[in-house]
């Protein structure tokens, strides 16, 4: 299984927020940010800020895809 942040993207570019923004808003870091971007494991507390600065819940932000779906 592997997790997917496209949900995360689409509803900051609906919303117009950039990633830098988004760092500032979510109070996380670059790094964080960084690893979003490369579809890798956060710490939960990452995605719980993110969901708290968007006014979403998690499965707004996060897909578990199988492996060979992934892209």
């Amino acid at each position: 299984m592997a997790v997917s942040y496209n949900k995360l993207w689409k509803m900051m570019i609906d919303k117009k927020i950039s990633k830098t923004e988004m760092t500032h808003l979510a109070g996380i870091s670059t790094n964080a940010m960084a690893k979003l971007g490369r579809d890798e494991d956060v710490r939960v507390n990452i995605l719980e800020k993110l969901c708290l600065a968007l006014d979403c819940k998690l499965d707004d932000i996060v897909e578990i895809v199988p492996e060979e779906l992934k892209y």
